[in-house]
């Protein structure tokens, strides 16, 4: 198929931008008066769109904030497939995360953009998105347990108990910096931190936490 059959057709270009215009009257919507505040009918009427509409591209109003993060849910997972041969699971994904850090990717939470900022802010302030980002976490393990079971020649059981224990951690590194940035550091001052951190951490998982740099013993 030529560069040209494969563009998306008119109808599917129609829909995305119908897509794109609902989530982005929902989001300025969402950030200036607050997510619970906004009821759906007002992001329908502002979208130009009717609730019907609106539910065929968002089933619930959590969709229009999450889908947002949507490719983040299988990100890790996408890491260690695409691992060079010979790199192990973990040193890939920690090797994406300090990647990320260094780019300022907002998955690693340390991005200060305002609008950034602000989109953590109403997350954690509303408790149904809070519940939805859980589902969206246990997304993220089950995705990477799959790809541990099919590129890592790993256990069934020893991949689920992989998967919680490193999207655990990426998921601790990233709100961290994410509080951070929400209070008002800069992603400049918190760089080093961040980096310390997550060395720290991917050191932990990699030597268990009963090593040097773990739990102390006979506790």
């Amino acid at each position: 198929m030529d560069a040209v059959d494969s563009k998306p057709g008119l109808r599917e270009r129609k829909k995305l931008r119908t897509r794109a215009a609902i989530s982005e009257a929902a989001i300025a919507l969402f950030l200036e008066h607050g997510f619970q505040q906004v009821p759906v009918a007002r992001v329908a009427e502002a979208a130009e769109v009717s609730k019907r509409t609106l539910f065929a591209y968002f089933p619930t109003k959590e969709d229009l904030v999450v889908h947002r993060l949507a490719d983040h849910e299988t990100e890790i997972a996408r890491v260690v497939r695409s691992r060079p041969p010979g790199t192990a699971p973990l040193a890939a994904v920690r090797g994406n995360f300090l990647g990320g850090l260094r780019e300022r990717d907002p998955f690693t939470g340390l991005n200060d953009r305002p609008e950034v900022r602000r989109l953590h802010r109403m997350i954690v302030e509303a408790p149904s998105l809070v519940a939805r980002m859980e589902r969206f976490r246990t997304g993220a393990e089950h995705a990477l347990a799959q790809a541990l079971r099919e590129t890592a020649d790993t256990s069934g059981l020893t991949a689920r108990l992989a998967a919680v224990q490193i999207v655990a951690v990426h998921w601790a590194l990233a709100q961290d910096n994410a509080a951070r940035m929400a209070d008002g550091e800069s992603a400049d001052e918190r760089l080093a931190g961040a980096v310390a951190d997550a060395e720290h951490a991917f050191a932990l998982l990699e030597n268990g936490l009963n090593g040097p740099q773990g739990l102390p013993p006979g506790r």
